[in-house]
């Protein structure tokens, strides 16, 4: 079943202005808590500043690829420009994983030696992304509900509430009972939860580069849809892939009985509308064969390696 992906409720020039004001709130919050974390001796709150940054990168990948989504396809890009938000988040989440290790290292050393810790610009600082992420998914709830990178964006900026809580919760222990040891150890923390969302959400991208079936299509269920037309008698050489997110699509080779030829045009037609309705693969190419002149012993998913 077709669904409508896009910000179904805000024009794109409003939503355009939302993902604005989160990004510039977003980098002012990123130089503060990194001033703030050098002047205090906290590295928790400089963890804190690297993934409010990463979250900005990722909004600012949303916005360009907003902007650079809406181009029509050209003589260079036949395609068309939507995958360069795929290869982005693929480049932002290899940052994460590196930004992750290293502060894990780092909170490692300081754990065996806990530098002074200023308590109370750790928790100034942490109440400000508290408020900054709570804005930000506040001008991002309404826009996530017609988009899967949006609302990434949504869960990422409520799970950064929940660590400027923990940043703060950490201050306020140095504070009353001076437990230095508690700024590395929320690093260490903020540091797995980073490596947890990099490596959980990492593999989409990998998946559409690599063209790989949508995830959210049961290939065995096309498959039978159309082998269950009528005229059909058999179906080869599938690639299922995506050309970007919500674009699901379809080539491969469909075998029309002996006697239903004639009909191949209404076949296809009711083929591809079916495609539609009940999978949503909007995009399919499909090159009909007769039945007695169809490749032999063909596989169901690639392609051969010789020329047809």
């Amino acid at each position: 079943m077709p669904h409508d992906h896009g910000d179904a409720h805000i024009d794109p020039h409003s939503g355009d202005r939302r993902v604005s004001v989160a990004i510039w709130a977003n980098a002012l919050l990123t130089v503060a808590q990194i001033a703030g974390g050098i002047l205090s001796g906290s590295l928790a709150l400089i963890a804190d500043a690297l993934h409010n940054f990463s979250d900005m990168a990722s909004l600012v990948i949303a916005f360009a690829a907003r902007k650079i989504a809406r181009r029509p396809a050209d003589e260079r890009m036949t395609f068309g420009y939507g995958r360069i938000e795929i290869v982005a988040a693929l480049i932002n989440y290899t940052t994460l994983i590196l930004v992750g290790f290293y502060l894990i290292y780092e909170g490692g050393m300081r754990m065996i030696d806990p530098p002074e810790v200023a308590g109370w610009t750790v928790v100034i600082l942490g109440g400000v992304a508290l408020a900054v992420d709570t804005l930000t998914a506040f001008l991002t709830y309404s826009m996530q509900k017609g988009s899967v990178n949006i609302r990434a964006l949504f869960l990422h900026n409520l799970s950064d509430a929940l660590a400027s809580v923990a940043v703060i919760l950490g201050g306020a222990l140095i504070i009353l009972y001076d437990m230095r040891w508690v700024d590395p150890a929320i690093t260490i923390g903020i540091a797995l939860y980073i490596l947890y969302l990099a490596f959980t959400e990492i593999g989409g991208p990998i998946r559409t580069l690599m063209l790989g079936s949508p995830p959210d299509i049961d290939n065995g269920a096309v498959v039978d849809a159309i082998l269950g037309v009528a005229g059909v008698a058999g179906i080869h050489h599938a690639h299922f892939w995506q050309m970007q997110e919500h674009a699901a699509a379809l080539d491969c080779h469909v075998v029309i009985k002996a006697g239903s030829w004639d009909r191949v045009e209404d076949i296809k037609d009711e083929i591809k509308r079916g495609l539609y309705d009940e999978f949503g693969i909007a995009h399919s190419t499909l090159e009909c064969e007769r039945e007695e002149r169809a490749h032999q012993n063909a596989s169901l998913y690639g392609h051969e390696s010789t020329p047809e």
